[in-house]
């Protein structure tokens, strides 16, 4: 079987091209992929080469951890016909899959996809966004009452907290243009917020010289949660840490009880997904698109369309 996808063969080297996909075993699937998300963080790093060391980086790779598609051929317990969310795919042989489902078609284990309502559309797309913010909820202090960064990641930090029933965080965000949208929240620059007792602290920014600013708003026993990804060495200067006995913690990889999570809270409308989605392309248009959603400030989120390779 063949797939097209989007292979980078280098930083700043990104095609459409044709690949030879991995014969599927009994408990795999077969997705015919409708829509896939380009991610800004992860993803702009693999663009740009400066993603850092990486279990499976390399080039050239299929990115790509957001696709949607529908079950062509079923196998491990999913039936053909389900819509799905496929977080990634290892089948294109010795092309590397970091994260492998930006393609017309994969082959993937059925324990892998989840089955979702067809009503989602594209914003199918968001759960493993929206998994990565339920999963920077963790004790002691839980539900950050400060969210740095108000992009995608961003708003559904902000979002699932007044879902969950927590107060309604403050959000900062540096661009004039990306402080709309807020839903029952507030979103200010750093410079006109002179709080300094913050209990927990969500940085969902990437900026690697953050820590020393944040450490200076928080309340004593603190909590600073990195959830943005980092390419840059971090550091912090140790006596302000020292005595605020702050927190520093990262938020890694989603796990399978993050996604229940959110999952059941899109189906029971305790969480939306509506206005994160802000641009959208045609596969075909792929190496433009990437550039959009990376270049482009007004670009919170852009959605490749499959559905002419179907």
């Amino acid at each position: 079987m063949q797939a097209r996808a989007v292979i980078l063969n280098a930083p700043h080297d990104l095609a459409i091209s044709s690949l030879s996909v991995t014969e599927p075993g009994a408990d795999d699937v077969v997705v015919q992929t409708i829509w896939s998300g380009i991610s800004t963080g992860t993803e702009r790093l693999l663009y740009t080469g400066r993603m850092p060391t990486f279990p499976g980086m390399g080039y050239p790779l299929v990115p790509g951890y957001e696709s949607v598609g529908r079950v062509i051929r079923g196998g491990g317990g999913v039936a053909e016909g389900a819509t799905v969310f496929v977080p990634g795919a290892n089948c294109f042989g010795p092309i590397r899959g970091l994260f492998g489902a930006t393609a017309s078609h994969l082959v993937v284990p059925g324990s892998r996809v989840v089955p979702i309502d067809d009503t989602l559309g594209d914003r199918g797309i968001l759960l493993a966004l929206a998994a990565t913010a339920q999963h920077t909820m963790a004790p002691p202090n839980a539900m950050p009452d400060l969210i740095v960064g108000h992009g995608v990641l961003g708003r559904l930090v902000a979002r699932l907290v007044i879902a969950h029933g927590g107060p309604a965080p403050t959000v900062w965000e540096l661009n004039p243009g990306r402080a709309s949208g807020a839903e029952g929240y507030q979103v200010v620059s750093p410079s006109a917020d002179s709080r300094r007792d913050y209990r927990c602290i969500c940085d969902v920014s990437g900026d690697a010289a953050i820590i020393d600013s944040l450490i200076g708003r928080l309340a004593p026993a603190g909590e600073i949660v990195l959830a943005g990804f980092y390419s840059e060495r971090m550091s912090f200067a140790f006596p302000p840490a020292f005595m605020k006995e702050a927190r520093i913690r990262v938020a890694a990889q989603w796990q399978k009880q993050d996604l229940d999570t959110v999952c059941a809270m899109i189906a029971s409308g305790a969480l939306g997904l509506d206005g994160l989605i802000t641009h959208r392309a045609g596969a075909d248009e792929a190496p433009q698109a990437y550039r959009t959603a990376f270049e482009d400030p007004a670009c919170l989120k852009m959605t490749l369309d499959w559905r002419a390779f179907a």
